[in-house]
């Protein structure tokens, strides 16, 4: 028997829904990782709506699985050809699953059933606004992954730090925590349980407004440096600061989405005719706060490149400090990539390599001439090779980059030695 597998998209994930089998089949098929979907949360809010219930009763007996749209799975489930749905702005359609000799028929139609996801709006919204926490869940494990990884953890920056500001953010985790095992235990978020976290927004945005001047005033201070000896010692005090600011904003970011996903669940059971509205609004001011935290930490970047090309062009006169500069902005760079790539900012940074040590000489040959000055080691920095390397590498450069730069030395001495 053939058998409907119908596909939901938000651009974010793809829910695979349909029989078990043929759902195994297809992520199989398309060498596509997945998770639960969960969709049998659906049943108890809108098994009472008019005109939903034997849907909602077919799809809770069918299987849902969620797909995190990467590049790669984003270009598996392209040739199906997904219709986008101009009012709800998922892109949805229904795959053709033959038996099993024949495999997936790659013809993607609109449904029209009784038990169809894609043609029942309150099924619908109700599927897309789990598929909404389901994505921000992910990133929430991924952020906590983050910071399990750095050296230091954000409970100990918040700990240190005398200012109210981030010591409320303590007890707001405490509660956002308390909030998410009832809801892990009940399935579903009470008013009571809603009334404990519904206030906390205030203190975590507070908190992220915080960290970013944070951010910004390291940048400034930067900027403002013109001496390569203030610079070196500027960018290193950046260096050690920028992570535990990233931290904290990382921490801020995962409890906002924690959030969210308790306000769907809770307009779900309240007023589910208004979740689909609700998750858009709550979509755009996720990208609103991505957009804040990404011009913020990208303004740092900038500055310490431009800190990185001052000081290599006094790499000749200040050689140990004009390093110490590039080696900090590739730090910086290597922490603000990492960061960007779990909360999901996918942003190229632009490559900045330091000038090799024949253009330094150039520009300052006369002055080196005038000293009898000898050559010395250009500083350099490895721009988008490290910052690629970042993504998969925290804090610290690959054997491969070292030894390539020492081949680049060895080449510069040779070239020295026969000027």
């Amino acid at each position: 028997m053939d058998h409907e597998i119908q596909l939901i998209s938000d651009g974010d994930g793809l829910a695979v829904i349909g029989d078990p089998t043929a759902v195994e089949r297809f992520l199989v098929s398309e060498g596509l990782p997945s998770k639960n979907l969960g969709l049998q949360r659906l049943r108890p809010a809108l098994s009472n709506a008019a005109g939903v219930a034997q849907a909602a009763s077919e799809i809770a007996a069918n299987s849902g699985r969620w797909v995190k749209l990467t590049e790669e799975s984003a270009q598996a489930i392209k040739k199906y050809g997904l219709m986008k749905s101009s009012k709800s702005g998922l892109s949805l359609g229904v795959v053709q699953a033959k038996g099993q000799a024949k495999g997936i028929k790659g013809i993607v139609q609109f449904a029209k059933g009784p038990g169809s996801l894609v043609s029942n709006p309150a099924i619908l919204a109700g599927a897309a606004g789990i598929m909404a926490q389901v994505a921000m869940q992910q990133t929430m494990d991924e952020i906590l992954d983050y910071l399990a990884t750095i050296d230091e953890k954000v409970d100990d920056v918040l700990r240190a730090q005398k200012d109210a500001v981030l010591a409320d953010m303590i007890g707001v985790d405490f509660v956002v925590e308390e909030a998410m095992t009832i809801r892990e235990h009940v399935g579903r978020v009470s008013e009571v349980a809603w009334s404990k976290v519904q206030t906390t927004s205030v203190t975590i945005a507070r908190t992220q407004a915080y960290a970013l001047r944070q951010l910004d005033a390291l940048a400034e201070k930067l900027e403002h440096k013109t001496k390569v000896g203030d610079l070196a010692k500027t960018s290193k005090e950046a260096e050690s600061k920028v992570q535990e600011w990233l931290a904290v904003l990382a921490r801020c970011f995962q409890l906002q989405d924690a959030i969210a996903v308790l306000e769907l669940d809770r307009v779900l059971d309240a007023s589910p005719g208004e979740l689909d509205r609700h998750r858009l609004a709550l979509r755009a001011t996720r990208r609103n706060r991505l957009e804040l935290i990404s011009r913020s930490t990208e303004h740092l970047l900038a500055r310490m490149d431009a800190a990185a090309y001052r000081a290599n062009t006094k790499v000749l006169l200040h050689p140990k400090p004009s390093r110490a500069v590039v080696d900090s902005s590739n730090h910086v760079a290597v922490a603000v990539v990492d960061f960007h790539g779990r909360l999901g900012i996918e942003r190229g940074r632009q490559s900045l390599e330091a000038r090799r040590w024949v253009d330094a000489a150039a520009d300052v040959r006369d002055k080196v001439l005038e000293t009898g000055g000898v050559g010395v080691d250009a500083a350099r920095l490895f721009g988008n090779e490290t910052l690629d390397r970042a993504r998969s590498v925290t804090g610290k450069l690959s054997s491969e980059i070292a030894e390539r730069a020492l081949r680049w030395r060895r080449e510069d001495e040779e070239r020295d030695e026969e000027g």
